[in-house]
C-alpha cells in the first residue's frame, strides 16, 4: 500500500484550524475530519503557543453560563384528567432526545443529571 505525501500546513492554516475548535458545540474530532488530519495533531498544535487560540478572541468559555431556548406550551390535558399537584417537566436534549419528569424531584439531582447528559 502506497503512503500519501506528507501535508505541510502553514502557520496561518494551523492557527485557523485551532481557532475552529473553540466554536460552541464543535469538537476537535469534527475539525480533524473536516481537514482529513488526525485529531492528535490538532491537540499538539493547541499545546503550542504559536497556534493556540487567543483566549480574548474566543467567543466564550465552556465554563461560562449560557442561556438556552425555552418554550412554554399550553397544557393540552383537561383539568379533570390531571391532578393539580402533579409536577411535570419536559426537556428536549441535543440529538432529538426528550427527557420527561413527572412527580416530585430533587432540583439539584436534576441539574447534575442534565449537566452529565450535555457533557
Amino acid at each position: 500500500m502506497a503512503r500519501g505525501t506528507k501535508r505541510l500546513w502553514t502557520n496561518e492554516e494551523k492557527r485557523s484550524i485551532c481557532f475552529q475548535t473553540t466554536a460552541p458545540g464543535v469538537s476537535v474530532a469534527q475539525v480533524a475530519r473536516r481537514y482529513a488530519v488526525n485529531a492528535n495533531l490538532i491537540f499538539k498544535w493547541l499545546r503550542d503557543a504559536r497556534y493556540a487560540p487567543d483566549p480574548v478572541a474566543v467567543p466564550f468559555s465552556s465554563e461560562e453560563a449560557r442561556f438556552l431556548p425555552v418554550e412554554i406550551v399550553a397544557e393540552t390535558r383537561s383539568a379533570l384528567t390531571a391532578p393539580a399537584t402533579e409536577n411535570h417537566i419536559e426537556i428536549d436534549l441535543a440529538g432529538g432526545h426528550r427527557m420527561r419528569i413527572s412527580g416530585s424531584y430533587d432540583p439539584e439531582a436534576l441539574a447534575r443529571l442534565i449537566r452529565g447528559l450535555s457533557a
